[in-house]
């Protein structure tokens, strides 16, 4: 692969098996250099997130994200190679796949839809997208408590001050464009599978013939005294993100809990707050999904940054004054000074909703679907955080996998599914969090990993982990060592296996500089 200046855009220029082919250089999700990508077996896998094109037509083919490449025509004159581009295309880099109107004439009172979405992440979006990108020509509307039409959510817990605007996935002009219908702050309360219909918090009902719930996860509730204390946060909404910002802002800030979202926001307020304290319930951050060497490497990071840690430690009490948080009690009887606090101490999926419904759920609350993203309640189906589904590199035992890569596929196949398209999730779950300009990536499905290989320096934060169970490379995750994950991805991803002893004799260089598979 090659990046080549046309003169009023660049291109990505790429020849394999003797075949040459360009496209926009950049992925449409998050800008990436996709010439540091992986090239294998036709497609383009972006360097930092995951994402996959095909080079031959430019098409979105794994997630996240949700545009396509616009391609360009190439050909060889003796042993020059010219490259024809649309001057449009190359300034924007990106291309909406075609999408179908709805053909049908609705007044927007009626209360009946052919599909209905409940939520408005990545799951659901991608949902109604793939729907009229597929030819689907009904009605099709989307339902979300939120205010805002769909954002990118993982931004808010690493930069605060982004606004929902700022944030937005789709504008209203190319949902309305694409007829499909987003009702901001609507609230589903019930579910009757056997009428065919969704019960709102105003009083409304929609009926509908195809139904996708894909409601996301909410904060699990913690047990504490001092619950009506104002500036206690949990990160869900642009404005919290605003507000936990502001009030942060040569104060001090207290997070309660060590998931990703807690340790993003620690890091985002160490260059505004006086002081940023963490208060986690294992000895180190991130034990579970990292394991400890990682976790004790990312909790010296934030050490330096003077983030302060309180470990194996619990929040007993918020105490305010006149109303306003000034105290954060610890079970250990620490008082830390706090004037916001954010609790991020992990989640639960947002289902309370369908208690009576009938549609089934395991103990914790996760809808159970099928490989085509199914309930047991005709006509309904369920993707993104709030699901297990089966998951074939683990022998399709039921999975909860809460990426937000996931939730893209989940949406994908779920519509393909409700056009009586069968396809199944085929692809491989990637993460990344983003903490002091560095960026952690991870690739795989590392639960219950029995071991940890670590290639690099973890004291320079320039690492690449190998999470494996038994005799198999389960998952990778990397700091500071591009495109590996990417590449990990890419075997995994063909069906390959990575066996612990190809990646134990430190020589990992088949991994780094292997060309297309």
């Amino acid at each position: 692969m090659r990046e080549v200046d046309l003169g009023s855009g660049r291109a990505l220029l790429i020849k394999e098996h003797g075949e040459f082919s360009a496209m926009a250089h950049k992925c449409p999700h998050y800008g990436a250099p996709l010439v540091k990508g992986v090239l294998s077996k036709g497609h383009v896998r972006c360097p930092w997130h995951g994402a996959c094109f095909n080079i031959a037509t430019g098409d979105l083919e794994d997630f996240p994200g949700l545009d396509s490449l616009p391609i360009f025509q190439v050909r060889v004159e003796k042993d020059k190679v010219i490259i024809r581009a649309n001057k449009q295309a190359l300034l924007s880099q990106k291309r909406s796949k075609p999408m179908a109107r709805c053909s049908a004439v609705i007044n927007s009172s009626t209360g009946f839809s052919h599909v209905l979405i409940i939520g408005s992440g990545p799951a659901a979006l991608v949902c109604a997208e793939t729907l009229r990108q597929e030819g689907f020509t009904d009605r099709i509307v989307m339902c979300t408590m939120d205010r805002h039409p769909p954002y990118d959510r993982p931004k808010l817990s690493k930069s605060l001050e982004c606004t929902a605007e700022q944030l937005k996935l789709r504008s209203m002009d190319f949902l309305q464009d694409h007829d499909i219908e987003l009702l901001t702050e609507k609230e589903a309360v019930a579910i009757d599978v056997k009428t065919r219909s969704v019960t709102f918090e105003d009083g409304s009902r929609m009926e509908y013939r195809k139904l996708f719930i894909a409601t996301g996860s909410k904060p699990k509730p913690m047990i504490f005294k001092g619950k009506d204390v104002k500036n206690v946060f949990h990160l869900r909404t642009p404005e919290d993100a605003n507000s936990i910002a502001r009030l942060a802002n040569n104060k001090n800030a207290v997070i309660v809990g060590t998931s990703f979202v807690g340790m993003e926001v620690a890091a985002a307020l160490t260059d505004k707050a006086h002081s940023v304290s963490v208060i986690g319930i294992e000895t180190v951050p991130f034990k579970k999904a990292l394991g400890e060497k990682v976790g004790k490497a990312i909790m010296k990071l934030f050490e330096v940054n003077r983030v302060k840690f309180y470990m194996l430690n619990e929040v007993s009490e918020m105490i305010g004054h006149h109303g306003q948080l000034k105290e954060v009690v610890l079970k250990s009887g620490k008082v830390l000074r706090a004037d916001v606090c954010v609790i991020g101490a992990g989640s639960i999926p947002a289902t309370g909703f369908l208690k009576q419904s009938g549609i089934h759920m395991d103990s914790k609350g996760f809808i159970t679907v099928n490989k085509t993203m199914q309930t047991n309640a005709d006509g309904v189906f369920a993707g993104g955080d709030v699901v297990v589904f089966p998951f074939p590199p683990r022998n399709n035992k039921k999975v909860n996998i809460p990426h937000w890569q996931m939730a893209h596929v989940h949406g994908r196949v779920a519509a393909l599914s409700m056009m009586g398209r069968a396809a199944e999730i085929k692809t491989v779950p990637y993460f990344w969090s983003a903490m002091f300009g560095k960026t952690i990536r991870y690739a795989g499905y590392g639960d219950g990993f029995d071991d940890v290989i670590i290639q690099g320096d973890l004291d320079e934060l320039r690492f690449v982990a190998f999470y494996t169970r038994s005799e198999e490379v389960v998952a990778v995750a990397s700091m500071n060592y591009d495109p590996i994950v990417s590449r990990v991805a890419e075997v995994l991803g063909s069906g390959k296996t990575i066996k612990k002893r190809d990646v134990e004799t430190g020589d990992i260089s088949w991994l780094i500089h292997k060309g297309s598979q």
